[in-house]
């Protein structure tokens, strides 16, 4: 039953972090798949703090974003991927470091591989600087977790809900 809920956890996130990203895409065009990007559904990377189930939903939430956006940039489908992967993992293994009960570290992990992988994929195709392509995709990234990424954190805990999360604290 235990590893039915993980699953079920982390298939639910995947295709919350799909069905989020695409009604903004749909609401506020360009604004998901831009070099500055404010993702909304890249707040819930915030849930890695709780579960590694959300390592593993999320990660396969923005692989088939990228595959099924016809905006997305083949090389997406592995770089942004492998951000996510890379970041939401960070985020678990740094969700002891906090300040205020805020952990900040972890909130800065996605504009950190988001900015270093996809900052580098973004070079590859539009030519701009790497250090111009990694700070626009920080920016938004940070702008995300730093405003509803703190928001969706501080509920969670408020409410206990992150002890709730199969495999959570």
């Amino acid at each position: 039953m235990n590893n039915t809920r993980k699953i079920a956890y982390a298939g639910l996130l995947g295709a919350l972090y799909v069905a989020l990203t695409y009604a903004q895409n749909f609401l506020l065009p360009g604004t998901t798949s831009m070099a500055i990007q404010f993702r909304a559904s890249e707040a819930l990377t915030v849930m890695a703090f709780y579960s590694p189930s959300a390592i593993w939903g999320l990660t396969v939430g923005c692989l088939l974003f990228n595959i099924s956006n016809a905006g997305a940039l083949p090389l997406d489908w592995l770089v942004g991927t492998l951000a996510t992967f890379l970041a939401t993992g960070a985020m678990y293994l740094t969700r002891q470091a906090t300040v205020k009960n805020i952990p900040f570290l972890g909130l800065l992990m996605p504009a950190f591989f988001n900015a270093l992988l996809v900052g580098w994929e973004l070079t590859l195709y539009i030519g701009e600087a790497f250090w111009l392509n990694a700070l626009y995709v920080a920016i938004g990234e940070l702008g995300v977790l730093l405003t509803l990424g703190v928001v969706l954190h501080v509920v969670m805990v408020r409410r206990g809900l992150d002890k709730k999360l199969p495999g959570g604290r």
